[in-house]
């Protein structure tokens, strides 16, 4: 009964990692709305964010290693600058099923926390402009808020300029 009670208080692996670490974070939930083309542009106009404070976490494949970028949501991943950022020399998109099964989040709800097995983390240096931004709490309409440099820290994440507009 506790399990479920906190699951339905939107308790994911994400939240467990940081109130395990003491780390402050608000979490927000807002209706997710399945026919939406970019969870992260639904995530910033539902909560009322600006999109440059509001981050996606995409998996990409470097070099045959599963590898987290998070980007903000109002541009890109770089691929080659990621590559670039952990010292290898090719990146691609992840295969999402493999993505899923190593992270234990479903796409559009992989957060750079909590993961089922974790993965070197890059974190785009723009992040570190905001006192504070947002990523997945590991489920679609869930997102965390909280200082670029805790997300870091938990994550053992890299900060590199891996986005563009």
């Amino acid at each position: 009964m506790a399990k479920k009670q906190r699951k339905q208080q939107g308790g994911t692996p994400a939240t467990v990692a940081l109130t395990a670490a003491g780390t402050a974070f608000t979490v927000h939930a807002y209706e997710h709305d399945p026919a939406s083309p970019s969870y992260g542009e639904e995530a910033a106009e539902a909560l009322g964010v600006a999109p440059e404070r509001v981050f996606k976490t995409l998996v990409a494949d470097v070099d045959g290693e599963l590898t987290v970028a998070v980007v903000p949501v109002a541009g890109q991943l770089d691929l080659k600058a990621l590559a670039t950022a952990v010292g290898g020399k090719r990146a691609a998109m992840a295969d999402p099923a493999a993505a899923e099964r190593t992270t234990g989040y479903v796409r559009g709800g992989i957060s750079p926390l909590g993961q089922r097995k974790q993965l070197r983390t890059v974190l785009d240096a723009s992040a570190s402009a905001h006192p504070t931004i947002c990523v997945s709490a590991g489920r679609r309409g869930l997102e965390v808020e909280l200082a670029p440099a805790d997300l870091a820290s938990l994550t053992g994440a890299v900060l590199a300029p891996i986005g563009r507009a």
